[in-house]
């Protein structure tokens, strides 16, 4: 199995794989819907969107106090199965089991203006 870093991503194919999470993430708006706009998200400490703040679970807010970072690494694992890196997080979505998609969606993340 390849790490998702190691796969060549596609932003465009990854905006195909964010309609998975378009239900409650926007991504090219700064706008939170059931969860937190993702605008900015690479880079970003876990729980620390100033305006979602009252709407994160405990144990995001923890993951981030504790130095938890969505770089490319962790958001893979978190695409791949959220509650083995948040156990007690709000995110109902069971996760992305594909490589390929997982390092997509954080290509169209990253991408700048979006495809």
């Amino acid at each position: 199995m390849m790490s998702p870093a190691a796969i060549a991503a596609d932003a465009a194919a990854g905006k195909k794989v964010f309609n998975k999470c378009r239900a409650c993430h926007d991504a090219e708006n700064e706008k939170n819907k059931v969860g937190p706009h993702l605008v900015g998200a690479v880079g970003r400490t876990a729980g620390s969107l100033e305006d979602f703040q009252p709407r994160y679970s405990a144990n995001m807010k923890e993951a981030g106090a504790g130095g938890l970072v969505w770089d490319e690494e962790n958001l893979a694992a978190y695409l791949r199965n959220p509650k083995d890196v948040i156990p007690k997080g709000k995110m109902a979505f069971p996760g992305l089991k594909d490589d390929e998609d997982i390092a997509n969606v954080i290509a169209y993340l990253q991408a700048d203006p979006k495809p």
